[in-house]
């Protein structure tokens, strides 16, 4: 097989790792194979919350881990490829050229072991820089049970480091594996990876990332919360990812493939998005929500006991989590557009910091004499009305 045909199986492969729901409309940049010769392409949400493209792939594909959501787990009958490091940076760079692309964003199943697996991944991005010198953007996705030393190595020649911490806690970990340690393979690493790009350190450049997998182990958003607020508080994460469960491709005793999770709102949003069968659109709602919240976390001030969850534990699907923090703090409001600070606007339904801004630019420049002043999108300010006041 030629690079091209290798890469349009890993790339493939690569789509089990979804970390946004949430990309572009653009059909061109959805997650799926098209006729323009690039299905490597991926749609992501940068950290400033911006659309881009990425090229996305696996450097692998056979596994010897037996993580029970992934269909390319040990045990499982498909066709194993892999590209040698040399092969995928010389790929790479050749297809970058041609397009503007974010960067490269490059994993792989464990081929044999993770020491030889980070290894092979870390080369990739030493020949992209030294031999190509390659200064973009390289994104690499730790191997669970890399040591340090790998750990380091990576942090020389990649912008970004990942390391999916799947699940909340060991009690949900232990029904996804049997092989992976939690503690060892998950917890410690990500903990070095902190220490090793903490604000003031030799590596503090890299931006570091994590995600969970919702739905596959009856986990409760109120558990993924939890640690997300721990995570960027303790571990100073750049960026944390939700990707839904896709049902029917895991192990059939899974607690996300028993229970049948109801459709209830369905978003506009993922109205143009392909999903295959198993992607029901009640988890992917589930998992927008786990987005909307971690902004509220990461953006507009909220701490994670001010969430409103429901009574089972997960967030409300039918309202977002800003509106519903609204709904049961309805003594909060009105507020006055003229006179409130930034961070009490910031909590007005329909008002993000960039239209938060714009009000606070323009109170300060313009006299305000009704809330159409403000100049906002017709569906923003009929969302915020009930909750402001001149």
């Amino acid at each position: 097989m030629d690079t091209q045909s290798k890469l349009d199986i890993l790339s493939r492969d690569a789509q089990y790792d979804l970390s946004c729901a949430c990309g572009t409309k653009n059909p061109d940049e959805h997650r799926k194979r098209n006729n323009k010769g690039s299905g490597w392409l991926y749609p992501t949400t940068t950290a400033s919350g911006g659309p881009g493209i990425i090229l996305k792939t696996l450097l692998g594909n056979r596994c010897t881990n037996d993580c029970k959501y992934c269909p390319l787990r040990t045990g499982q009958d498909f066709r194993p490829v892999a590209l040698s490091p040399s092969e995928m940076a010389s790929f790479f760079y050749d297809f970058q050229a041609k397009r503007s692309l974010i960067g490269l964003f490059l994993s792989s199943a464990v081929m044999g072991d993770a020491g030889g697996t980070m290894e092979m991944l870390v080369s990739t991005a030493k020949i992209l820089r030294n031999r190509y010198h390659y200064k973009g953007y390289i994104h690499l996705k730790v191997i669970p049970g890399s040591t340090k030393e790998s750990i380091d190595e990576a942090l020389k020649y990649a912008s970004a480091l990942s390391l999916n911490i799947e699940t909340p806690g060991e009690q949900h970990f232990s029904k996804l594996t049997d092989a992976k340690n939690y503690v060892q393979d998950i917890l410690e690493p990500l903990k070095y990876i902190a220490s090793q790009t903490a604000r003031g350190s030799q590596y503090q450049r890299v931006h570091t990332s994590s995600q969970f997998i919702v739905g596959a182990s009856n986990e409760l958003d109120k558990e993924i919360l939890l640690y997300t607020s721990r995570m960027y508080k303790e571990l100073h994460m750049g960026r944390l990812y939700f990707s839904a469960y896709q049902r029917g491709l895991g192990d059939p005793t899974l607690p996300g493939e028993q229970i049948a999770i109801p459709v209830q709102e369905q978003l506009e949003l993922f109205d143009e998005i392909p999903m295959t069968p198993v992607q029901d659109q009640g988890l992917l709602t589930r998992e927008h929500r786990l987005y909307q919240a971690d902004w509220l976390l990461r953006k507009y001030g909220f701490d994670f006991e001010e969430l409103s969850f429901e009574q089972e534990g997960n967030l409300s699907l039918h309202d977002d989590p800003k509106l519903a923090w609204a709904k049961a703090n309805i003594d909060f409001y009105p507020l006055s557009i003229k006179r409130s600070p930034k961070e009490a606007l910031l909590r007005v339904p329909g008002l993000g910091p960039i239209y938060v801004n714009r009000i606070i630019d323009r109170r300060r420049n313009t006299p305000i004499s009704c809330l159409e002043d403000l100049r906002l999108p017709f569906s923003t300010l009929e969302k915020a009305r009930p909750f402001i006041t001149m």
